[in-house]
């Protein structure tokens, strides 16, 4: 099966010096991938001039004059950057030249951007932001990270809906195990929104477990493949996490570096720390999808590097073989005529 991807190469902290390696990387790994690297061509042609007759025509570049800057407010993106590389790979999507998108810019105006180029699915109110993050288990998927600070219990029934389909995609899962996120497990805990959304889950096909608290985000003592909450639950609590993770990182380095002893402890050590490290190591799980849409677009962090940058385009090639628009069209219609029956 062949892909094709677009990337927006000017966009992130660090724009081609991150985009452009990381795309050649992924094409080397992937001999069925094509990508369109958008962004100034008199900027992008002389970092690819070797790479061309290594790639042939699944490398080329499009050529955007603008971009958008990383503290524009997404009305302004949306209103004059409409020769941006973050709204021309967008609009590859829409033309069926690109099977998905992928962009480290500006996440406000790469939503406000994709959501009036690309259109919503029918039955869907509101795109939302899903990914994944570690867990005791080995990961889990949490939505919504931020893209609706309030929402209502229909909206979390519908993230529920298309986060199975990708959840079952990604995962390879026949039934995930779904999850909302509460201040308590107990069925009188919670606001009236999450007592409602629990009870359209409950009358739904998929799989709901019932409410889960934040540590089951990481740590939870049942495995939950996903976990579904509002917007600003969800960024508040991804935020809490990547603070915890640096602590510990930053709290573990000097500990080590202490003295001569416990620079001798962490020799010894070292193999642990590396797989710890390793095994919590943000950039194996950038790439953020945006649900909803009526094609894909990957949020990769706009600080990533080559490496983190790479597995957000990984994700994008895995959601692109797996149908995962056509599957959340379905499955979404299936759960409208469900409900209209009851």
């Amino acid at each position: 099966m062949s892909l094709t991807i677009s990337i927006d190469a000017m966009g992130g902290d660090f724009g081609p010096s991150v985009t452009v390696p990381a795309a050649l990387a992924c094409l080397k790994e992937n001999s069925a991938l094509a990508l369109i690297l958008v962004g100034d061509e008199a900027v992008l042609e002389p970092l690819l001039v070797q790479a061309f007759p290594v790639y042939g025509n699944r490398l080329q570049i499009q050529h955007a004059s603008q971009q958008v800057d990383m503290d524009e407010p997404p009305s302004k993106a949306l209103k004059n950057k409409k020769d941006s590389s973050m709204r021309v790979a967008i609009n590859l999507v829409h033309q069926g030249r690109a099977d998905a998108c992928v962009s480290a810019g500006n996440t406000g105006a790469l939503m406000a951007t994709a959501r009036f180029v690309l259109k919503m699915l029918n039955g869907i109110d509101r795109p939302a932001i899903i990914s994944t993050l570690p867990s005791v288990y080995g990961h889990t998927h949490m939505m919504d990270l931020g893209a609706n600070v309030d929402c209502t219990a229909e909206h979390l029934f519908q993230f529920a809906v298309m986060g199975n389909e990708l959840v079952k995609a990604i995962d390879n899962i026949d039934s995930p195990r779904i999850g909302l996120l509460n201040i308590g497990e107990e069925a009188m805990k919670g606001n009236e929104q999450v007592k409602t959304a629990a009870k359209l889950l409950e009358n739904s096909s998929l799989n709901y477990i019932g409410y889960v608290e934040g540590n089951s985000i990481n740590a939870g003592n049942t495995q939950v493949d996903l976990i579904v909450c509002d917007g600003f639950v969800g960024n508040v609590s991804l935020k809490s996490i990547e603070g915890a993770a640096k602590m510990i990182g930053t709290t573990l380095k000097q500990a080590f570096s202490k003295n001569w002893l416990t620079k001798l402890a962490a020799v010894v050590a070292y193999p642990v720390l590396k797989s710890f490290k390793q095994r919590i190591d943000p950039r194996l799980y950038n790439g953020a999808s945006f649900l909803g849409l009526r094609g894909l677009v990957i949020k990769s962090h706009g600080g990533a590097d080559v490496l983190a940058f790479k597995t957000a385009i990984k994700l994008a090639e895995v959601e692109v073989q797996h149908n995962v628009i056509q599957k959340i069209t379905q499955q979404v219609e299936a759960s409208l005529a469900q409900r209209t029956l009851l």
